[in-house]
């Protein structure tokens, strides 16, 4: 059996037992939780923050410091400071710990072959592209959120993204700094909101909304990585702006665009928004449009 078909089996049994909550089983035989073995798994061979461990499955930090602990004392971790930064904790697997998760990633395989050997040539090709399917959708409910200060580390991350992939894609390229609001204090709190899109940790999105009073607030710097696309991401993202936007009062919102980016001029005429006349001078725009809000019930 090919590794990539085990491999996919493998990542889907592992989004399964991350989203239903399962880490409380034990795994594979061995005399220890899911928990414990799928940290192990998630360590490495080159080690792993403390912080990112918690972000990629989504568990709080006491949580996990109780297994890093278990694991501490069977010998298989080692926790310390990051050597590159003080203020966080770096996981190591011991010479023990890197036998285990050979041990666990060999079982993982005979589980995956397990499922995969009864079936024919055609069920095995429909049961593999099923799987990817149901990852993807799983991934896509795992995306969070929220509203952070747009200049953090991860906030210029995103829009640096961005800006390369509208370089790329506009006609004449694009230069952040001839663009309307190039200066992102505009939208941090209480003069808007910047909104950054997450899975199992990972930046994947993010979004603009600039408050103007009684007057239709603005959205900008609206991006969702191209691996996230065609997941409707892109129309949850546009939701939660509105919903900024509504609860600051906004009884309309205003967006303009390239016309090179005709996925998102499609996806605003399908979420309710009007074309009109230009409202301000972005250089880089050839659309305005425009959508009334309507009160939360």
């Amino acid at each position: 059996m090919a590794n990539p078909a085990i491999e996919q089996v493998r990542r889907f049994n592992r989004l399964v037992a991350e989203r239903i909550g399962a880490l409380e089983d034990h795994f594979l035989g061995r005399s220890r939780p899911l928990g414990e073995a799928r940290l192990l798994w998630e360590i490495g061979t080159d080690g792993a923050d403390v912080r990112d461990l918690r972000g990629r499955l989504g568990l709080d930090s006491g949580y996990v410091s109780r297994l890093l602990r278990l694991l501490e004392r069977q010998r298989l971790v080692t926790v310390r400071v990051n050597a590159g930064d003080a203020r966080l904790r770096r996981a190591t697997l011991t010479k023990r710990g890197l036998a285990e998760r050979r041990e666990l990633d060999k079982r993982s395989n005979a589980v995956a072959q397990r499922m995969l050997e009864p079936l024919s040539a055609t069920q095995r090709e429909t049961f593999l592209s099923s799987l990817a399917e149901i990852e993807r959708l799983l991934q896509a409910s795992m995306v969070r959120f929220d509203v952070e200060d747009p200049r953090t580390a991860t906030s210029r991350w995103c829009l640096s993204q961005y800006f390369a992939e509208l370089n790329e894609r506009f006609d004449l390229g694009f230069d952040p700094a001839r663009s309307l609001y190039a200066d992102t204090r505009v939208f941090a709190r209480p003069s808007g909101a910047f909104v950054i899109a997450r899975v199992r940790g990972r930046p994947i999105g993010c979004g603009a909304v600039k408050f103007n009073g009684k007057q239709p607030a603005e959205f900008k710097r609206m991006w969702i990585a191209k691996e996230s696309r065609g997941l409707g991401l892109g129309k949850r993202l546009l939701d939660v702006l509105e919903n900024e936007a509504r609860m600051a009062g906004a009884t309309a919102v205003r967006l303009e665009t390239n016309r090179t980016l005709t996925e998102a001029i499609s996806m605003y005429r399908r979420s309710g928004y009007v074309e009109i006349e230009p409202f301000n001078d972005e250089p880089y725009a050839h659309h305005w449009f425009e959508k009334k809000l309507r009160r939360r019930r």
